[in-house]
């Protein structure tokens, strides 16, 4: 147990520097780190006729109801603007301004790559390869956990 519990503190402690350092890292071009990560998500090929709320949320893995608030801001800075979808009238595609794709592509991802070569700095590739590998195990724990809390199954998510 306080192997898991060390592990657990440090995961803790990493996200609050991730969001503090991260943040001061994109702060002069008006961004968070949940903005950065919004505009990457959408920065995708795959995302650039947009996405709608529900899979912005899923993919981000944050509830609706935090990424509701952190889209009307973002949409408010000129950033993002969200449209009814063609396919569902009930949800509303995401996507970038021009303006928003500007700051993404000429400002904040390059802050953002300087940040990552700091953070990184001295991890082998190796290192991180190990890291990203039992990071990616440990989410798929707890999102197996997620899903039994909400009273999914395996056969339900399929």
């Amino acid at each position: 147990m306080e192997m898991a519990n060390r592990i657990f503190f440090r995961l803790y402690q990493c996200a609050n520097m991730l969001h503090k350092t991260g943040t001061k890292a994109v702060e002069d071009e008006g961004l968070t780190t949940q903005q950065w990560a919004v505009l990457g998500a959408l920065s995708r090929a795959r995302s650039q006729e947009g996405m709608s709320m529900g899979d912005l949320a899923r993919y981000l893995m944050v509830s609706r109801q935090n990424l509701t608030g952190l889209i009307s801001r973002m949409e408010r800075d000129g950033h993002l603007c969200s449209r009814p979808d063609g396919r569902d009238r009930r949800a509303r595609l995401v996507t970038m301004t021009d303006a928003g794709r500007v700051t993404w592509e000429e400002r904040a991802r390059p802050k953002i790559h300087r940040f990552y070569d700091q953070a990184l700095g001295d991890m082998s590739t190796s290192d991180m390869t190990h890291t990203l590998h039992y990071l990616l195990r440990l989410l798929e724990n707890m999102k197996r956990l997620d899903d039994e809390a909400d009273g999914d199954t395996e056969d339900d998510v399929r």
